[in-house]
């Protein structure tokens, strides 16, 4: 009898082994032959999964999003990336975005060289999900043809943007040299109208440096910064080094219609003008995740004041905000633009790309900027000018920051803000 039941246990124990083995079975073999387009996506989900800003993931089952994404047959590559930009759509974060191969060499070339394009920087409105222009580059096709921040762009050669993402609206306004593109613009208070744009090869050269000379005789140094790239920080301190020895006695930094680019670069001029202080924190979905800090000294102790307005955004938001707290500046002209959302660029399996937001940034005084921008000291609002007339007399802004530069309050220095 003995026998017999220790026999009859260890069926039962052998049973309940196989059974065990088997729906162990059922869930490692689909996950072990998995195609390369599978593999792809389940990549995709694991990097949003470990470092996507909202960990809600707009109020959804991340985990029931992947499934949906590999129950249906994923035929080829095509495939794999439209299911992809539809598991990403589901986060409704225009910032958060699937890059093909081609489009993620593009954005590495927008942030390090140069391109072939229009020159424009563009968004999606979180709000109205409408395409609209953050800032033509300087000097570039779409400013000389008088497009502007806030611009709605509404087609593109004929086709809507109303379905297309930022890299597909992108690439289709870029193109080879001395080509056209067509694109229908809408502005407030006007009518569309459409623009051909004859796509050129747009410099990325961040920096402009001059001496100025006021009528009073001060000497102020005039720095335009357009984008910060990988060469910024480096073309900054040069050019404050070079002004500071043919005497500029103070400064106007203009970032205005400068879009940002690279945080890193936006930390590191910061620091040029600060012997200490916070610059910048950074929330992830724990919370602060980390600040960065200014360590000096300074490359010059002059009085600054900062020319902001609709178009400067990122980056420029994060150098004039770390400024503006620290009492290192004043800032004249226009609300920015209110984009305080940082994302990392990460390099998938087979050469295509994911860009995700992964933190938000606040000023050294906690100050949330995401769209709400950063209110200037001193409101200049103005029609738009044209490149010629920066910096001139037809340039209210810049007129207003020389003013200030020339009052003895701000000449003797600049105390800590409240």
């Amino acid at each position: 009898m003995g026998l017999f039941m220790n026999k009859k246990v260890f069926r039962l124990g052998f049973s309940l082994l196989m059974g065990v083995w088997l729906a162990l079975g059922t869930i490692i073999q689909p996950a072990a032959a998995l195609t390369d387009e599978q593999k792809l996506i389940s990549e995709v989900w694991r990097i949003v999964n470990r470092t996507y800003l909202d960990e809600t993931f707009n109020h959804q089952n991340w985990a029931t999003v992947r499934q949906k994404a590999l129950e249906k047959p994923i035929k080829n590559q095509e495939a794999a990336y439209a299911a992809i930009q539809n598991m990403l759509k589901s986060l409704d974060d225009p910032f958060t975005r699937f890059l093909d191969p081609e489009q993620y060499r593009s954005l590495q070339v927008n942030t390090s060289g140069e391109l072939t394009g229009v020159g424009l920087q563009i968004a999606l409105d979180p709000e109205t999900g409408k395409l609209e222009v953050v800032a033509p580059i300087a000097g570039s096709p779409a400013e000389k043809a008088g497009i502007r921040p806030r611009d709605r762009i509404v087609k593109i050669e004929g086709v809507s943007t109303e379905n297309l993402t930022l890299d597909e609206a992108a690439a289709k306004m870029r193109g080879p040299i001395g080509s056209l593109v067509t694109l229908l613009i809408a502005r407030d208070g006007e009518a569309e109208k459409e623009l051909r744009v004859m796509r050129d090869r747009i410099a990325l050269n961040p920096v402009v440096a001059e001496m100025r000379v006021t009528s009073q005789g001060t000497p102020i140094g005039y720095l335009r910064l357009n984008q910060f790239n990988a060469n910024a920080s480096m073309e900054v301190a040069h050019a404050i080094t070079s002004l500071e020895k043919k005497g500029a006695a103070a400064y106007i930094l203009d970032l205005r219609n400068n879009p940002g680019g690279l945080l890193q670069a936006g930390i590191e001029i910061a620091r040029l003008w600060l012997d200490s202080g916070t610059i910048v924190y950074t929330v992830n979905r724990q919370g602060i995740q980390g600040s960065f800090e200014a360590f000096g000294p300074a490359l010059t102790s002059d009085p600054l004041v900062i020319l902001v307005n609709q178009g400067t955004a990122s980056a420029s938001e994060i150098l004039a905000g770390a400024l503006q707290d620290n009492g290192r500046a004043q800032l004249v002209g226009e609300t920015t633009f209110g984009k305080g959302l940082i994302q990392s660029l990460f390099e998938l399996s087979d050469g295509s790309g994911l860009a995700v937001t992964i933190a938000k940034y606040e000023t050294p005084q906690h100050r949330d900027i995401n769209k709400l921008g950063i209110k200037p000291d001193k409101v200049i609002s103005q029609e738009a000018i044209t490149r010629e007339q920066i910096g001139t007399e037809a340039d209210q802004q810049y007129q207003a920051a020389v003013e200030l530069l020339t009052k003895n309050s701000v000449v003797v220095g600049l105390g800590n803000r409240a």
